[in-house]
């Protein structure tokens, strides 16, 4: 009987061990696993904290060249235009009326002609209206301000199924075309630009080519430091949501600039 007892006693002493231990096994892992849950966290949270400081310092960027290219192109159009308008003004010979006419139409057209591009500089660095729009919407009315400013001729296609993004990322999208549509403008002397986006399964392809006189690297480090800082920005703006951009470029061919971005 006593023997009984003592098996008792033991099996009871065993049994409160092993559930003990095993207290002490799920409360050390619990304790871990919160720990994980925590540095996870904590690792998200410093991920978001970057991710929005590389979009506002971004962000800021953009609207620092925004206010460059609204100066450059009221400086070099709508200025010159005005100026063109009050000096035919100021020359009216009162006493010449069709003389008087002509000039008065040429000074009208001039007028319309700074209010058309004060209107399509408008369109184009309206963050609110490409958010309204959508993607597609403002590249289709950035091209029409292209070929009317510049004189190109732009060849848009939209390939698959559109996939909606989020605003953000469509501006900053906006943002590579239209740094890339500056950059022809400005160096390519090209007659003719290509735009293709491209929507696969899990990416967006953006094709952007010209038939310009294209470039070499040593041409652009030494002689083009403007188009290096253009495509340095393009480069930055697609890292923000895991992009990439492949630039070729053939002298005397053209240039051809393809963006991958990621849905997610």
């Amino acid at each position: 009987m006593q023997e009984s007892n003592n098996q008792v006693v033991l099996f009871i002493i065993i049994t409160t061990i092993i559930i003990f231990l095993l207290a002490i096994l799920i409360i050390t892992l619990l304790y871990f696993y919160k720990k994980k849950q925590i540095t996870y966290q904590e690792n998200l949270d410093a991920m978001k904290h970057d991710f929005e400081k590389n979009l506002f310092q971004t962000q800021m960027e953009i609207q620092e060249q925004t206010l460059l290219d609204i100066s450059r192109e009221i400086h070099d159009n709508i200025s010159l235009s005005l100026t063109l308008a009050k000096l035919n003004l100021n020359t009216l010979d009162w006493k010449d009326t069709e003389g008087s006419n002509q000039v008065v139409k040429s000074s009208v057209n001039l007028l319309g002609k700074s209010i058309n591009d004060l209107s399509n500089i408008s369109k184009g660095m309206n963050t609110e209206l490409i958010r309204s729009v959508g993607l597609m919407n403002a590249v289709q009315n950035e091209i029409e301000r292209m070929e009317q400013m510049a004189r190109l001729e732009v060849l848009y296609e939209v390939k698959g199924d559109p996939i909606f993004m989020d605003s953000e990322k469509e501006l900053i999208i906006f943002r590579i075309i239209q740094e890339a549509f500056n950059n022809i403008v400005k160096h390519a002397q090209a007659s003719k630009v290509w735009l293709q986006l491209d929507y696969n399964n899990s990416v967006l392809d953006i094709l952007i080519k010209d038939n310009g006189i294209g470039f070499s690297t040593q041409e652009i480090s030494n002689n083009r430091g403007k188009m290096t800082a253009g495509l340095t920005n393009m480069k930055t703006r697609a890292k923000l949501f895991n992009g990439k951009i492949l630039i070729e470029s053939k002298f005397k061919i053209g240039t051809q600039i393809l963006v991958t971005v990621p849905y997610n």
